[in-house]
């Protein structure tokens, strides 16, 4: 998944990025508001975890005020992607200020790493209209372990052919196109060019073959990992 992570303490915020990562996200950390309003703006991502008691940072006459503004103004331009709210408030109005603003989840601080994690998957299954796992001919991708398996035999994948597989079976058979496995697998360092999109694709291929599930180019739009019909075994 690419995740926006919007916490100022850099201590929270930095061993959040570590477990993430390690789990195999990428994660664009915001230690501001602004910063944050405007990664979210050129950056689409799976997921977003906001920190509501943020300092603005803000010049006074910035729209962006403290962390209910900047979900009422994402939800305001149509941005449905799913918002967790992590915060130490615990007063219930205060929850279901977060909650009225448009986040799908609510957090109180601490929390363990772990269920930030099973919460996010939560989420982002619930808005893609998956289940943990999926399966297509005898390939098999389980998010909640990372396991990619065909015929039930572990298939070891690099982070990136993961991820573009991760895409492409949320769910299988839908058109991802070009663009949007570029902006999952890039950072704000480094942006993937088509060429090597194609190299991790030719790879996938490869990988996969005999499973019963083919990655499919549609010339103009993108990829689609569907059935292979021609495979009778």
């Amino acid at each position: 998944m690419r995740i926006l992570l919007v916490e100022d303490d850099p201590v929270l915020s930095d061993v959040m990025v570590k477990s993430l990562v390690q789990a195999g996200h990428r994660v664009d950390a915001a230690r501001t508001l602004e910063q944050a309003a405007h990664y979210w703006r050129v950056q689409p991502y799976d997921a977003v975890l906001l920190d509501l008691n943020l300092p603005q940072n803000a010049t006074p006459d910035s729209p962006v005020a403290n962390g209910l503004t900047l979900l009422r103004e994402v939800r305001a331009r149509g941005d449905r992607t799913p918002v967790l709210v992590l915060t130490a408030r615990n007063r219930t109005e205060e929850r279901v200020a977060g909650l009225d603003a448009g986040a799908d989840d609510y957090l109180g601080k601490p929390f363990e790493l772990a269920e930030v994690e099973a919460r996010l998957r939560a989420l982002v299954r619930r808005t893609a209209g998956t289940d943990d796992r999926s399966e297509i001919g005898r390939l098999l991708l389980d998010r909640k372990a990372r396991r990619v398996a065909i015929d039930e035999m572990p298939l070891d994948l690099p982070a990136r052919e993961f991820e573009v597989l991760w895409e492409l079976m949320t769910p299988p058979g839908r058109v991802v196109s070009k663009r949007a496995l570029s902006d999952k697998l890039s950072d704000f360092s480094e942006v993937l060019g088509d060429n090597a999109l194609e190299a991790f694709i030719s790879r996938l291929r490869k990988k996969i073959a005999g499973s019963g599930a083919r990655i499919r180019t549609l010339r103009g739009l993108g990829y689609a990992l569907e059935r292979d019909t021609e495979d009778a075994t």
